[in-house]
């Protein structure tokens, strides 16, 4: 078996110090910025990959280990994710290092090296919403990899998702039987895939029931509860809506937060569930699919693929599932 490239060869092709691109590939930043550059430039061209394991790396080893990566630990959906991962793959006899991106492309392409760099037995990652560099751009050899909850970049691998559109859909059709015409939309991002389905479904109901798509009513953007509450709060005072439907578990938390600061609400379906959803009153009605299954799936594939066992499948679509527990109905 042909060797990798080594230091050595770096240090050769940007014609710099051994010991400098050594300092440059643990983190010195204090190295001229034109070696840097050469060094870079290098690493990228031989495929060059540092190596922790080093030592143990002979045939047949394995490190026993998996590695996650996710959008926000800080949010109770990936902390519900990472556990369904975490309880599969435990069983399986494996250690699993999670990490979170923070939603940035750079974080994530530098999480996934230093995972490469640490030899984990294969990887399931959310993808950034803000892009990233191409898996088929890495030099091989590469570990298996899923991905979760959003389609995987080019060179990905299989993916575990949601029915985001039918059942935002689904939520809105429920609000609009219930009486209510303007209806609020308020999410994150619309470049984060699954919030760009889930207004596809939003807008798909109300045209279905013949009510017109209004954009004062779409709000994106909203990363916290916090930023929910205020947005939730000026839609219903300046824009006259009469429900709304919160297109993640922070809007639902920010509807809820705004409807306490006035004394009164309007009627709410969320899309994913959360903790306290059915201690508010009325509890909180939510469409949402299996979150922790959704990770279980994930490692299952991923395990498979390990053993050399490809998925049936190279998309698994999880439905939402209606949960009603009153907060879509009006006061009355």
């Amino acid at each position: 078996m042909d060797r990798g490239p080594t230091m050595i060869d770096v240090a050769e092709a940007a014609s710099v110090s051994l010991k400098t691109v050594s300092r440059y590939v643990n983190g010195a930043t204090n190295i001229n910025p034109e070696l840097a550059e050469r060094i870079r430039e290098a690493v990228q061209t031989l495929g060059y990959r540092r190596n922790l394991a080093a030592a143990s790396i002979r045939p047949g080893w394995t490190s026993r280990m998996l590695g996650l990566i996710i959008g926000d630990l800080g949010n109770p959906y990936y902390s519900t994710l990472a556990r369904g991962v975490e309880r599969e793959v435990h069983a399986r006899g494996y250690i699993l290092t999670t990490a979170s991106s923070d939603e940035d492309a750079t974080r994530n392409d530098e999480l996934v090296d230093r995972m490469l760099e640490q030899r984990v037995d294969g990887l399931i990652i959310v993808p950034p919403y803000t892009g990233g560099r191409s898996w088929a751009d890495l030099p091989p050899p590469l570990p298996p990899r899923v991905f979760v909850d959003r389609p995987a970049p080019d060179g990905g691998g299989p993916t575990v998702l949601a029915d985001n559109a039918a059942g935002a859909a689904r939520a809105v059709e429920l609000l609009l039987q219930e009486g209510a015409t303007r209806i609020a939309f308020v999410g994150d991002s619309e470049l984060i895939s699954t919030m760009a389905e889930r207004r596809q479904g939003y807008e798909a109901a109300l045209l279905a029931a013949g009510v017109e798509v209004e954009p004062s009513l779409v709000n994106h953007g909203v990363h916290t509860d916090e930023q929910a509450a205020r947005t939730v709060e000026t839609l219903l005072t300046e824009h006259g809506a009469d429900a709304v439907f919160a297109a993640n578990n922070r809007a639902s938390i920010g509807a809820l937060r705004a409807f306490r600061a006035r004394g009164e609400r309007v009627p709410l379906v969320g899309f994913d569930d959360f903790e306290s959803a059915e201690l508010t009153s009325p509890p909180t009605t939510v469409v949402s699919h299996d979150i922790a299954e959704m990770g279980a799936i994930a490692a299952r594939t991923l395990l498979d693929l390990i053993d050399g066992v490809e998925p049936i499948e190279r998309s698994i679509v999880l439905p939402a599932v209606l949960r009603q527990r009153g907060s879509e109905k009006r006061l009355q």
